[in-house]
């Protein structure tokens, strides 16, 4: 799935279609019973259950799916980690996040959220560490 897109299924059906555990399952490469096990976790995540307990994703459910396997699989984040970033609105949704490496004259800066380039900063840092493990 590239990144800075929100996901979309190439199934012929409509966007706003409700989808099953198993169409989430094989879109997201996420097993089912880690699918329930995220319901568990994330308190903001509730598909759908009609009759026999059958599970429907709304468009929505769909979008905190993603945004939770990115956070826990590419970012690292715990699930803890996640659940916390999610209910404080610091998790953006990967349409929403915004590139974090630019080129600017053969050189790159990375932007904090204020537009401060921190790659200064963080080279300090680089060199505070490497004294202090060479000590």
């Amino acid at each position: 799935m590239p990144e800075g897109r929100q996901f979309s299924f190439d199934d012929g059906k409509d966007p706003d279609a409700l989808r099953t555990i198993g169409e989430i399952s094989d879109a997201f490469d996420i097993r089912q019973h880690v699918l329930r096990y995220w319901e568990l976790q994330f308190p903001m995540l509730r598909p759908l259950k009609r009759s026999g307990g059958r599970r429907y994703y709304r468009p929505e459910d769909v979008a905190l799916v993603e945004t939770i396997d990115r956070l826990i699989n590419r970012e690292g984040y715990t699930l803890k980690g996640a659940r916390q970033a999610i209910e404080r609105g610091t998790a953006q949704t990967s349409s929403a996040r915004a590139e974090p490496v630019e080129a600017r004259n053969g050189t790159s800066t990375i932007s904090g959220r204020a537009g401060v380039d921190v790659l200064p900063q963080l080279r300090a840092i680089r060199q505070r560490l490497a004294t202090a493990l060479a000590a």
